[in-house]
Order: structure tokens, then C-alpha cells, then sequence
């Protein structure tokens, strides 16, 4: 397991961050349910900022404080007591703060330990990958019982991770699946048998190591990451022109001329992510 420092928390104390060994760890701290609001939003920034800016993290892992959710969503209560007109600010805010953590060009892996759900499974959907404690809870978008629809992301990114029949289906009815069931629809990538969150959250970050040098060409898998997240959506020309300009900046790197002679060398390739 990475040897992070000291729990710090961000300027509102919604968000807390830790790094070490390459890996940054963003914990949601909300309790009971790690609901979100503006603040909590804006420590989100924050701290993706700073993960990102720091030449030392390479893999970033969500983690939600406590056993029973990694997010419950939006802070209905807080909704319910402001104005139309900041929960649309409120909403483009998330929307902004989740495009930064999809489009920051290191890994980000969402660790579901307890129940995903709402505006939860939209903030996890923002991540690159989903690990998930079986059998700790479930997941789903079910504002349409609220009267709204998921609106911090998730009519989007459901439909491109499910397909648009799967993810309609999902909203309409707002039924919440185990994430066994997530799991073979293509929600979570990996389920991990852990006896409490503590373990599963060490299991999580142990994975996350894989990914960081020297073991991984941190640089490549970012770049991996960028390519998908920036060129699936546009026309395939112009996502082959993304593809080929982050392949060149690969070519030139330190870590393409290691592992190009390792292979030739016949020896393990030691990357240093640059």
C-alpha cells in the first residue's frame, strides 16, 4: 500500500487529500451520507488542482469517508433552501469540477465502498476506473422519484457508458442495482472482497500503484486516458489527429526511450513518468 502523509483537509474540511508513492487519495467527508454542496464542490476543485499540478502524484483516487456511502448524492436539504437560479450555478459549477477530473491527464479511480448513489454514481462516472466493495451497497441515478433528472453529468455519461437504451431504462424507473449487477452491466470495472472499508480502501490504492512508476509509464497511461476521454467524442479524423499529436509527445519522452530499450535489452524497463 502507498505511504500517504497525513490526512489534510481542504479549505471548507469537505474534501481531505493525501498522497504518497505516486498516488493522491481525495476523500468526500460529509457524514452520515457524504452528501455534496457547493462547498464540498468547490473543495472537489480544489483538491483536483492540486493532484494535478503535482509532479509527484500520478494515479488519483475518490474515496468516500466511513462504511455506508461513498455518496448519497446532492444535499437535498440544501436544494430544497436556495433559489432556481443557484441551483443552476450549483449545477454548472459540478458540471466544471467534473470535466477537470475527467480531463486531467492522470488516472482517477473512484473507490465504492457503501452506497453510489445520484449524484454519487455522476461524480464516480467522472472516473476513469470503478472499484467496488462487494457487497457493500448500491448504485444508481434515481432523481427521476425526486421529479428532476440527474443533472451533474449523468444522462451523459450513463449513455456512454451503457449505451442509450440501458441508461434510459435505468433513469425512468430509477431502480438502484448491487454492484454485482453494476458490475456486469459495465459500471464497475473490478469487485474486491474486503472485510471493512479500511482493507478495501488499502486493496484500492495497492491497485492504483500498479499504475506508477517505476513499475507503469505513468505518462503513456495519461495520455491513454486523454486520447479516450477527449477524442471519443469527436469525428474519428479529428480523434486520430488527437491520438497521433499525445503518441509524438510519447516518442520524445524519457519513459518511451526506456521501455524501447528494455524490450531490445531484453531487461525490465524502470519508468520514471516523464
Amino acid at each position: 500500500m502507498p505511504t500517504l502523509s497525513a490526512p489534510e483537509a481542504m479549505p471548507r474540511g469537505l474534501v481531505t487529500y493525501a498522497s504518497g508513492d505516486g498516488v493522491a487519495l481525495l476523500t468526500l467527508r460529509n457524514p452520515p451520507a457524504n452528501g455534496y454542496s457547493h462547498d464540498m464542490m468547490r473543495d472537489l476543485d480544489e483538491a483536483v488542482l492540486r493532484a494535478r499540478f503535482d509532479d509527484d502524484v500520478h494515479v488519483v483516487v475518490l474515496a468516500g469517508e466511513g462504511e455506508r456511502f461513498f455518496c448519497a448524492g446532492a444535499d437535498i436539504a440544501m436544494l430544497d433552501a436556495v433559489t432556481p437560479q443557484f441551483k443552476y450555478m450549483f449545477c454548472l459549477h459540478a458540471n466544471e469540477t467534473l470535466l477537470r477530473l475527467e480531463h486531467t491527464p492522470k488516472l482517477t479511480i473512484a473507490a465504492l465502498g457503501g452506497h453510489c448513489v445520484g449524484g454519487g454514481l455522476e461524480v464516480a462516472l467522472a472516473c476513469d476506473l470503478r472499484l467496488a466493495r462487494r457487497g457493500s451497497g448500491k448504485t444508481g441515478l434515481p432523481e427521476v422519484k425526486l421529479g428532476v433528472l440527474p443533472g451533474t453529468g449523468g444522462t451523459q455519461r450513463l449513455a456512454r457508458a451503457l449505451g442509450k437504451a440501458k441508461a434510459i431504462e435505468l433513469m425512468i424507473t430509477g431502480n438502484l442495482v448491487d454492484y454485482e449487477a453494476a458490475q456486469a452491466l459495465g459500471l464497475v470495472n473490478q469487485l474486491i472482497d474486503a472485510e471493512d472499508e479500511a482493507s478495501f480502501l488499502r486493496e484500492v490504492l495497492d491497485y492504483a500503484k500498479r499504475f506508477t512508476p517505476p513499475k507503469a509509464p505513468s505518462m503513456a497511461v495519461g495520455h491513454i486516458k486523454r486520447a479516450v476521454q477527449s477524442g471519443a467524442e469527436l469525428p474519428l479524423e479529428a480523434g486520430l489527429a488527437l491520438e497521433r499529436e499525445l503518441q509524438a509527445k510519447l516518442f520524445a519522452s524519457d519513459d518511451a526511450a526506456e521501455g524501447i530499450g528494455a524490450f531490445v535489452d531484453k531487461r525490465k524497463a524502470n519508468f520514471q513518468g516523464h
